[in-house]
């Protein structure tokens, strides 16, 4: 996934209430959904650093020379300057490019089937 790419604030900005009230009618669900949905993505980056990290591992030999490594810095840098999982969520929210399933229509379904 491409994070830098994403449109989202790097900083905290103040946001319309009415705007989650627009996606989702309950701003619960609205926080509940962005909750989710940043999980997702703090997985996929997580994911990601380790996956580059792993080329700087170091092996039990040169754990004695401690060295500085510019690019292991290089990398940690570029994911901390990246929007955050929540920024992201949120941006995607507003911009509806979230699919939402309503599980308490298909749990209300499922009962109506049983009885």
């Amino acid at each position: 996934m491409k994070f830098r790419n994403t449109g989202a604030e790097k900083s905290t900005i103040t946001r319309e209430v009415t705007d989650f009230l627009d996606k989702t009618d309950n701003i619960f669900k609205a926080v509940s959904v962005m909750a989710k949905r940043s999980a997702q993505i703090n997985s996929k980056m997580k994911e990601e650093l380790m996956h580059k990290l792993e080329e700087f591992a170091l092996n039990q030999e040169q754990l004695d020379e401690i060295f500085e490594n510019q690019e292991q810095i290089a990398v940690s840098k570029f994911f901390e300057s990246l929007p955050k999982p929540w920024s992201i969520a949120m941006k995607e929210l507003l911009n509806d490019e979230i699919y939402m399933r309503n599980t308490d229509e298909e749990v209300d379904e499922s009962q109506e089937k049983n009885a």
